[in-house]
């Protein structure tokens, strides 16, 4: 009897002092990367990671904006660049996401598969008004970093 309570008292001061939890994870995915830019994936949350072209004093070039795949968005956001290339005339496209603006910005080309698209975002807060464009991506290597 005496063991039983020797064991007993020894358990609950381990689990009552303990300093260590275990929390939940989510997996992280890296879905499609062209170059230095691609799209990761935490549970709901999509971030796409794409290289700035302008020259800041911040010294890194990786940029990036993040939204949830509220009503399939990733899969909109994907139909929305890809019928970009082929309107005519090309016009630019704005999207609000919940802490930035993209504009779609598209160049069109002579040969069509050379049509390019940027993403120039902005940041809502009036604080930090930062602004970044991407280096530019043709038709394919869209496909590639959604991974179509």
């Amino acid at each position: 009897m005496k063991r039983i309570i020797t064991v007993a008292i020894l358990f609950f001061s381990f689990v009552s002092f303990a300093q260590i939890k275990v929390l939940e994870t989510v997996p992280v995915e890296k879905l499609g990367k062209v170059n230095n830019n691609y799209i990761q994936k935490i549970g709901d949350e999509y971030t796409v990671y794409y290289t700035s072209i302008q020259n800041d004093d911040e010294g890194s070039t990786l940029r990036k904006f993040t939204f949830k795949n509220v009503n399939n968005d990733y899969a909109s956001l994907y139909n929305i660049i890809m019928n970009g290339f082929t309107a005519s005339p090309l016009y630019d496209i704005k999207l609000e996401l919940p802490n930035n603006y993209i504009w779609l910005h598209y160049t069109g080309s002579v040969i069509p598969e050379k049509a390019t698209v940027q993403f120039m975002v902005s940041s809502k807060e009036a604080t930090a008004a930062t602004s970044s464009v991407s280096e530019p991506f043709i038709k394919d290597q869209i496909n590639k970093l959604f991974q179509k």
